[in-house]
Parts: structure tokens; C-alpha cells; sequence
């Protein structure tokens, strides 16, 4: 029973002293670390096959990850000196593999930004041909297209009544168009542009600026609104009979249109000789405040984020 219960302590014994003699190795091998910093109340992390802290460990903190570890160890008041701090610095490492998705993201901004002076050429061409053919075709297709309609309402007798209409609605748009043109041209005419030019250069910078800036806001109101007047005119001539109306009638519309026309055109005048005066200025401050403030509406366009459709509509005014 004795040598039993002798038998029975030895292995015991034994295991306590091994578990004792793996503590103080632990202890005394522990890789230079402190006791405080991995004891029994503060599990000790995983360690990788790499070496290196798992992700989960890793704080990134501007730009660059740092372990727990390392933080940790930085925090002992032993630790606090110049020439570690220095040395931090100097050999500190950057984990940029870890956000692959951001970098790539701002690389990609960079690109766009760089396509940009590119696309933007390519639209501005596309818009100049765009309003050459609108301006080219008022003096070339739409007089031939007016001499088509007025030949098919001559000829029409000759014919017979095979539809409603006298004319298609297309033809009546373009007979619009041509008599409202004729129009504003004759009423131009008695517009005296050589008082207008010496009427603006002899205001004073100050004021030519003003006029500048008023000449450009009413103009692109008078646009938004004309093109409406425009349009109504062209539906109202061209609407069905069959139903009720509802309007006041072609003949008001279509003087709208022409006051419409008019106005804007004496508008287009009155800003094109204020910028003959400023570019024939000899002291050219107009010419400075006028590219100055276009600049400042520049950088109020820059900072604002505008989605895709609003761009589209802005490319297109």
C-alpha cells in the first residue's frame, strides 16, 4: 500500500515539476518580453506562419498598420526615447496591400483626371459642329424647305383635297420659321448698331461689367422661356381640330414669337458690342474682370459633386 501510494505521488510530483520548469523557462526564455505584458489574465495571440500579426491585430492608422504588439510595447516608460522614436519613424513599414480596393479606386481618379482635357476637347468640337449646323441650316435647308411648302399650297388645286390638311405639319413649322425670320430681319434694320457702340463705350469699367453680367443671366432666361414659346407656337398651328381648344389662338402665339425673337436678338447684339468694347479698351481691365469672373464661375462648378444626368443636361446647354 505504501509503494503504491508512493508510486501513486511520484508522477505527480513529477508533473508539477515539469509544469513549474515550463513556466520558468517561459519565463526566463519568453523572447525578451516582460512578464506584465503577456500574463495569465491576457490571452496570448496566435502566432502566424509568417511571423507577422494577423489582420485582425493590425490598427492602420495614417496610411500604415501597426501591431498591438507593437503598441503595447511602445507604451512601457522604458521605452520612451528619442532615438527609438526616430528609429520608429525611419523604419516603419506601410501595408498597402491590405486596402487594395481603395488605392486602386484613387489610381483610377487619377486617370480620369488626366482623360479629362481629352473628352473635354472632343465635346467642345462635337458642340461647335452641332451649332454651325443649326446656324447653317437656318440659311440653307430652311429656305428650300419654305419653297417646297409654298409650292405644295400653289399647287394644291391642281391636286384635289386628298387629306385634311393643306399642309403636313413639318411644312407648316418650316412656313413659320421662314415668315417670322423675314420678320426680325426687316425690324432690325431700323436698330442703329453705331449709337449702340459709342452708347456702351462711353460708360465707365464698373458699369460695362454689370451690364456684362445682366446681359448674360437675361439671356439664358430669355432662352429657357423662348424655346417654350416657340414650341407652343408650333403645337398650337399643328394641333388636331378634333379637339376642344384651349389656347389663344395662332395669331397671338405667333406675335409672342416674334417680340420673343426680336428681343433676343437686340440682347445678342448689345453683348457682342459690349465685348468689341472691351477688347478694343486700351487699358484691357474689362477684358481682365470679364475672364476673372469667369474663372470664379469655374470654381463654383469645380467643388460641386453633380451626378451623372445633371452633367449630361449642362453638357447639352
Amino acid at each position: 500500500m505504501a509503494g503504491v501510494a508512493d508510486a501513486a505521488a511520484a508522477p505527480g510530483s513529477g508533473g508539477e515539476g515539469r509544469q513549474d520548469g515550463g513556466r520558468d523557462g517561459r519565463q526566463d526564455s519568453g523572447r525578451g518580453e516582460p512578464k506584465t505584458l503577456w500574463g495569465s489574465s491576457e490571452p496570448r495571440p496566435p502566432a502566424s506562419g509568417s511571423g507577422q500579426p494577423s489582420p485582425q491585430q493590425r490598427t492602420e492608422t495614417l496610411g500604415f498598420y501597426e501591431s498591438d504588439r507593437g503598441r503595447k510595447k511602445k507604451r512601457s516608460l522604458s521605452d520612451l526615447s528619442l532615438l527609438r522614436f526616430i528609429s520608429a519613424e525611419l523604419t516603419r513599414g506601410y501595408f498597402l496591400e491590405h486596402n487594395e480596393a481603395k488605392y486602386t479606386e484613387r489610381r483610377e481618379r487619377v486617370y480620369t483626371c488626366m482623360r479629362i482635357p481629352k473628352e473635354l476637347e472632343k465635346l467642345m468640337f462635337f458642340g461647335i459642329f452641332l451649332c454651325l449646323d443649326a446656324f447653317l441650316y437656318v440659311f440653307t435647308l430652311l429656305p428650300l424647305r419654305v419653297f417646297l411648302a409654298m409650292f405644295r399650297f400653289i399647287t394644291l388645286p391642281c391636286y384635289g383635297l386628298r387629306d385634311r390638311r393643306l399642309l403636313q405639319p413639318a411644312q407648316v413649322c418650316d412656313m413659320l420659321k421662314g415668315v417670322i425670320l423675314v420678320i426680325c430681319y426687316f425690324m432690325m434694320h431700323y436698330v442703329d448698331y453705331s449709337m449702340m457702340y459709342h452708347l456702351i463705350r462711353g460708360q465707365s469699367v464698373i458699369k460695362l461689367y454689370i451690364i456684362y453680367n445682366m446681359l448674360e443671366v437675361a439671356d439664358r432666361l430669355i432662352s429657357s422661356f423662348g424655346q417654350d414659346i416657340l414650341d407652343a407656337l408650333y403645337w398650337t398651328a399643328t394641333e388636331p381640330k378634333e379637339r376642344k381648344r384651349a389656347h389663344i389662338g395662332v395669331i397671338p402665339h405667333f406675335f409672342m414669337a416674334v417680340l420673343y425673337v426680336f428681343f433676343h436678338a437686340i440682347l445678342i447684339m448689345v453683348q457682342a458690342t459690349t465685348l468689341n468694347v472691351a477688347f478694343n479698351s486700351h487699358n484691357k481691365s474689362l477684358l481682365t474682370i470679364m475672364m476673372s469672373n469667369n474663372f470664379v464661375e469655374i470654381k463654383g462648378s469645380v467643388f460641386k459633386k453633380f451626378e451623372k444626368n445633371n452633367l449630361f443636361q449642362m453638357s447639352n446647354s
